[in-house]
């Protein structure tokens, strides 16, 4: 089980524990080495070295080809804003966006601004297994369109989206309409590899993949014309002013450093154990559904729906044996909203309200799955007894 008091943690989609070993990276830059790396003497020269490298870890980790290509953030909302807002600002004769319907909020209200403001917006449809329908593309790109704005990985189902075709679409209508990818719960569990794509930008969050919060990157293609989200000083080329956290940047630089030569144990040991876990609970609990059923996922997520059970009580009855989960976005877990991804998805009313988003991480164990695996149906029979459903619920059992 988890060193944190034997909890077993499955919501990693939503923030991940920082690796001893970029804690360690992390240290003498908030001591020894605090130097403001803009500054001209010793003390700063360390920090701007360490930034220096730290952009090239990152270079590496987006795949682009140039250091100069990566901008420093604060987080996936604020790589997704300077983006979207960045594009459409530097473009204010092109008034149409294209993005997808089941995007995180960070990308979704970002845009519906702009359509109170009069743009048009269009929003790609997903099957019911949660695959994005990109052909739809070719309908909607047009000469007036500034950007398109879809993501590399859901954030509640997993499904990897065909963002390198969305962008082959996109620049064969109009190579002049910029593509921007949200790779936030891609990046550390699928390769990324934009200098071999059409993309022109593509945001990431240090926190999703070991690194702390409040550290992120931005790739933006050289080239590609933005306006500053964040006027300040000369940093980052001037698009995104205010001193650099060099210990956060030094850590999320060291989390990609582990996550990119932890793939393959991400995409073998941690899927089988995603596996494991979703077969023993659809195999154990009778009124238990996939969601997430395109086999194109990364491999640390499942989305399972419990029929006729209420979500956020199944929650509450997970955290009370020490496991956590979530009913689906981390950004949205206080509205009493079903999810708009399984909407989108078209997910039967009978098991919209109960879906459990399960999300592993490199730390999970095969024993705290089989922990989740012996106390899931337990739990859903104690909740089963006080569901107002109980005779839809009593046929689905007496099966």
């Amino acid at each position: 089980m988890s060193e944190n008091s034997g909890l077993i943690y499955l919501d990693n989609n939503a923030t991940t524990k920082v690796d001893k070993k970029v804690v360690e990276a992390m240290i003498p830059y908030f001591s020894n080495e605090y130097g403001n790396p803009s500054s001209i003497y010793e003390l700063a020269h360390t920090a701007h070295n360490a930034l220096s490298h730290s952009r090239e870890i990152i270079k590496e980790f987006f795949g682009a080809k140039n250091e100069l290509e990566i901008i420093f953030t604060s987080c996936g909302t604020e790589s997704a804003n300077a983006a979207i807002r960045g594009v459409t600002e530097a473009n204010p004769n092109k008034r149409h966006i294209i993005t997808t319907k089941v995007e995180h909020p960070c990308v979704l209200n970002t845009v519906k601004e702009f359509e109170e403001k009069g743009y048009r917006v269009d929003y790609l449809n997903v099957d019911e297994n949660g695959e994005l329908l990109v052909d739809e593309l070719k309908n909607l790109v047009n000469d007036n369109t500034a950007l398109v704005a879809i993501m590399a990985a859901n954030n509640e189902t997993g499904a990897i989206y065909p963002y390198e075709e969305a962008a082959e679409i996109t620049k064969s209508i109009n190579p002049d309409t910029k593509v921007f990818v949200d790779a936030v719960q891609a990046a550390g569990k699928i390769k990324l590899d934009v200098k071999n794509t059409k993309v022109d930008l593509m945001g990431i969050s240090g926190h999703k993949f070991h690194a702390p919060k409040g550290v992120g990157a931005m790739y933006v293609k050289k080239g590609t014309i933005i306006k500053p989200y964040m006027t300040g000083g000369h940093q980052e080329r001037a698009l995104r002013g205010g001193t650099e956290n060099v210990p956060y940047i030094v850590g999320m630089a060291r989390a990609a450093e582990l996550a990119m030569s932890a793939l393959e144990f991400e995409n073998k040991i941690v899927k089988e154990l995603r596996d494991m876990l979703e077969e023993g609970i659809l195999k154990n609990v009778k009124n238990a559904k996939l969601n997430s059923r395109t086999k194109n996922r990364v491999p640390n997520t499942t989305n399972i729906g419990f029929e006729y059970i209420e979500g956020e009580l199944i929650l509450l009855h997970l955290d009370k044996l020490g496991i956590c989960a979530s009913s689906g976005s981390a950004c949205t877990s206080g509205s009493l909203e079903p999810s708009h991804v399984l909407r989108a998805m078209k997910t039967p009313f009978t098991s919209l309200h109960g879906s459990i988003r399960f999300s592993l991480s490199r730390f999970t164990t095969k024993e705290e799955i089989d922990y989740v695996v012996k106390n899931m149906p337990i739990v859903i029979k104690k909740l089963a007894k006080i569901s107002p459903f109980q005779k839809e619920l009593t046929e689905i059992f007496s099966e």
